[in-house]
């Protein structure tokens, strides 16, 4: 009897010591003191829509979400959070963009930055001072009233500008003016540390540089003074297709390398494969078949995509362009499209897709999405192992392959982002933008691992872009020769290690 009391008394000791470390910052009860100021929303609609991003792969669950007023709110937060009774993390969320729970935090709070949304353009229209929640749509909205716009855009518009910004921001272009963190002028930005500071490449630079593309880890972007140009009417809108790899990026970059010579504005390329859908919407009816007729024939088909912008359809520029992209370019005979459409409805062209998809209930699917930068030396050799003997050899295919070229010189390495660190003067863009099932998930994210292991195997010095690691090690190899630097800044910025805990750097 003595032993079984013994026994129990062990057990019960154990538990006792098990519950104490596995203990988590969920099991963590938050109790803002009403001095803040501020409402931590609990209820169950609210807890389980930041529970959820747009990859639809993970659920991160949070004590509470704020809805800040102001971005002395999140001072205020974020002070409270470093100095009071109770540290627990916090993250900032935009529209939810992530795709494994990188704008999330378990048990914590979560920012709901859409609450802080406004554009403000500068009298001499040079400048839009914008709230880090704003959508991008809404930016180009209100700066084409003034006749102006940014000068560089994401391929989606539907997220915030300060999550774009934390991440790096890119789209067709690129090759042009660099990612959107390269048209960035000044940030208001708000530490780990609770601070509220404006920074720029001359004032508090070091946090200047490391926000942008930072995920997050070093401060809250508030607000963002963003460049802007003459924002054009309209847009010529071409896709061209090709059969032979070749030809297809020695046009891609032969583009690029026009980007000072008033060349194409925007340029992009798909990939069409056999085992996935074929979007032939693009072409006259009357051609759409032969589209898919051309990919059964070729099991790989690609697709080079280029825009210019204009005011005047008779300034020359714009037929010397549609000129030369008719006669100098080495696509299939006979495969050019061409859209004319408003510099709006160009802009927002994914927003067609999104609504087809969501009213076919296929938008809030998972999205096992894959993000690389290519060093142009060893493009070939992706194509060859990653696209010819992996994806195109998966069982199905279902989302966007696209895969274009970007000027390097555009990129300023004293930011956080990452691209592959090579002396090379272009770097190619993939995007691996599959939508997934519950069945096949598995299959697709098995596919991703294969193309990673590819280019490690075969030395092909990738990175990841809106990457997800979980071991110290990954990160460590992703920031290379920055990450000694970007330790240090987490120190300074947030030594508590209060932000962006779903990014798991940390």
């Amino acid at each position: 009897m003595a032993n079984l009391r013994l026994m129990i008394t062990l057990i019960t000791v154990l538990v006792c010591l098990f519950s104490s470390f596995t203990k988590s910052s969920k099991d963590i009860r938050i109790d803002l003191p009403k001095s803040l100021n501020l409402t931590l929303l609990t209820d169950p609609s609210t807890i389980s829509a930041a529970s959820q991003d747009f990859g639809n792969i993970t659920t991160v669950t949070p004590g509470g979400v704020i809805c800040p007023s102001s971005s002395s709110d999140i001072s205020r937060l974020l002070h409270y959070a470093a100095n009071g009774k109770i540290t627990f993390q916090v993250a900032a969320r935009g529209q939810g963009h992530s795709l494994k729970g990188q704008a999330s935090v378990s048990g914590g709070v979560v920012v709901n930055m859409t609450c802080l949304s406004d554009v403000v353009v500068s009298k001499d229209k040079k400048y839009a001072d914008v709230a880090a929640g704003t959508l991008w749509v809404d930016v180009l909205k209100k700066t084409a009233e003034k006749g102006v716009s940014p000068v560089c855009w994401t391929d989606y518009l539907h997220i915030s500008v300060g999550g774009t910004l934390s991440n790096g921001g890119i789209g067709g272009q690129v090759f042009r003016n660099g990612p959107l963190i390269s048209n960035v002028l000044e940030l208001d930005v708000i530490t780990g540390k609770g601070e509220l500071l404006t920074c720029s490449p001359k004032l508090n630079s070091e946090l200047f540089y490391g926000v942008l593309g930072g995920l997050g880890q070093f401060g809250i972007i508030t607000r963002a003074r963003i460049v802007l140009d003459h924002a054009p009417k309209r847009a010529k809108w071409f896709r061209m297709l090709y059969s032979d790899f070749t030809a297809f990026t020695k046009d891609q970059e032969r583009l690029i390398s026009m980007a000072n010579d008033s060349g194409v504005d925007y340029l992009e390329g798909q990939i069409f494969m056999s085992n996935g859908v074929v979007d032939t919407s693009f072409f006259p009816p009357s051609d759409q078949s032969k589209v898919a007729d051309l990919v059964k024939k070729h099991g790989i088909i690609y697709v080079l995509e280029a825009a210019k912008y204009y005011d005047d359809p008779n300034l020359p520029i714009i037929h010397t362009v549609i000129d030369k992209l008719n006669k100098s370019q080495s696509y299939l005979p006979g495969f050019i499209s061409m859209h004319d459409v408003t510099y709006f409805d160009f802009l927002n062209r994914v927003q067609v897709e999104e609504n087809k998809l969501r009213s076919l209930g296929l938008w809030e699917v998972p999205h096992p999405w894959l993000n690389l930068y290519v060093p142009k030396s060893r493009i070939l050799d992706f194509h060859e192992g990653a696209v010819k003997n992996i994806l195109s050899k998966q069982k199905s295919a279902s989302g966007l392959a696209l895969l274009y070229p970007i000027n390097r010189n555009k990129w300023n390495n004293r930011m956080s982002a990452m691209i592959p660190e090579v002396d090379e003067d272009v770097i190619y863009v993939i995007g691996l933008l599959q939508s997934a099932t519950p069945q096949n998930l598995q299959e697709m994210e098995s596919v991703n691992e294969k193309i990673i292991r590819f280019c490690k195997d075969s030395g092909i010095k990738i990175k990841q872009y809106l990457m997800h690691y979980t071991k110290k090690e990954d990160w460590i190899e992703h920031f290379g020769s920055k990450w000694n630097d970007f330790s240090k800044k987490k120190e300074l910025f947030d030594p508590k290690k209060l932000l962006s805990p779903g990014q798991d750097i940390f």
